[in-house]
């Protein structure tokens, strides 16, 4: 969500804007229209003529180097992509490069788009995060409205793209979890040393990713219960057998829940 819908112009009502904020009303259809027709068109370039897309570093390392050594509030969210390793038993080394630089490329932009950064990419995944330091419930539903614009940006946007080159789909696993992080600098030069954020949202946000499906969205409690109840009611609680779930809330002791978007 961009920066200017974070809170209500004072001429839109206030449900209007609690449905253009849920993707439901009219201008979030025709934003995510746009998304997708920018996204086909920046991939169609890529896999026709080698389109290459702007890596410059973009706000977040900014951000976090005026940050160091702090603890911030942030959702983290962890997008993997599904099959690479099939597709690069399958494809030619640079369509495969293509194909995997394009994908984390237009999840990058679905995160600025929805007010979040890029923290890093690894390997086939796409580690962004959310300030939440204020408007806490505000960027919950940013964070779970991005994770959808991105699977539809996949189905209805990269997908038809490499359908025509008969490339394989591509699928992803969402997982992201809310808490406090600190913000640690690997070295002494405040310019070019490598700068990362630590917390349990981290490490739970990737767990949780690891253990969801092809194109599920799973959330932590900690984000569940901050989201609007229109968002709140598209997700039910997941359970796994062999306890292959086992993370305990610090605050209850009991068993961490998680949640899984149900539409």
């Amino acid at each position: 969500m961009s920066e200017n819908t974070k809170n209500p112009p004072k001429d839109l009502p206030t449900e209007s804007f609690v449905d253009m904020m849920l993707g439901g009303g009219k201008s979030g259809a025709l934003d995510s229209e746009s998304l997708i027709k920018e996204t086909q068109k920046r991939v169609w370039s890529s896999l026709k003529k080698g389109y290459e897309y702007d890596y410059s570093v973009d706000e977040s390392d900014t951000f976090l180097r005026n940050h160091v050594s702090q603890k911030i509030h942030m959702i983290v969210m962890f997008v993997d992509l599904v099959g690479s390793t099939d597709m690069a038993l399958q494809l030619p080394p640079e369509k495969l490069g293509i194909i995997i630089s394009s994908f984390s490329q237009e999840m990058r932009s679905v995160i600025r788009h929805h007010g979040g950064y890029v923290l890093k990419y690894v390997g086939d995944a796409v580690i962004g995060y959310f300030v939440a330091e204020e408007g806490t419930l505000v960027m919950a539903d940013n964070a779970v409205n991005c994770a959808k614009t991105m699977i539809d940006i996949i189905e209805r946007g990269i997908n038809p793209i490499l359908s025509e080159y008969d490339y394989p789909e591509l699928r992803v696993k969402i997982g992201m979890d809310f808490g406090e992080n600190v913000i640690v600098r690997y070295g002494s030069d405040e310019a070019r040393s490598h700068v990362d954020i630590l917390g349990p949202s981290v490490s739970i946000a990737a767990k949780i990713t690891a253990l969801s499906k092809p194109n599920q969205i799973l959330v932590g409690n900690d984000i569940y219960e901050k989201l609007h109840p229109k968002l709140k009611n598209l997700f039910e609680s997941v359970e796994w057998p062999d306890n292959r779930w086992s993370y305990q809330d610090k605050k209850t002791g009991k068993t961490y829940h998680v949640y899984a978007l149900h539409v």
